[in-house]
């Protein structure tokens, strides 16, 4: 796959997994009533969300890794999160940040946008390093 392609690949993907982290996280604040859990609860559901969604996609088109037995499939899905805390502290410090500074929704969604563009491309040197050495 060319380096334009691949980009363009990982991108859309980015932004797929960006709608359903934060479709989730709309999800929750409309359910819980408004306070510090919502805002924990949100990150915590919309992260999980989104990094299922982006496994998926990554592990099948950006990645070409075949599936694995339950045990090896789990051992890399493993390293797949962990290769996310970091890039995954910074989403939520960066999402916190604008929500902490103007209290509205459109400029919380704003850091969050911001923090996992940032994180994804961070994410993506890790993952091909660590997680999937054979791309």
């Amino acid at each position: 796959m060319s380096r334009a392609a691949l980009i363009l690949r990982y991108g859309g993907f980015a932004a797929i997994a960006t709608l359903a982290n934060l479709g989730a996280q709309r999800a929750i604040f409309a359910l819980l009533p408004a306070g510090q859990a919502r805002l924990i609860a949100a990150l915590v559901c919309g992260t999980a969300v989104g990094l299922v969604v982006k496994y998926l996609l990554d592990k099948r088109w950006i990645f070409h890794d075949r599936l694995r037995p339950v045990r090896e499939e789990t051992r890399t899905f493993s390293l797949y999160t962990l290769t996310g805390v970091g890039t995954t502290a910074l989403f939520w410090g960066v999402e916190s940040l604008f929500w902490a500074l103007w209290h509205t929704q459109t400029m919380r969604e704003l850091g969050a946008v911001l923090g996992l563009t940032a994180g994804y491309v961070i994410k993506y040197n890790l993952d091909k390093r660590f997680v999937f050495r054979g791309a």
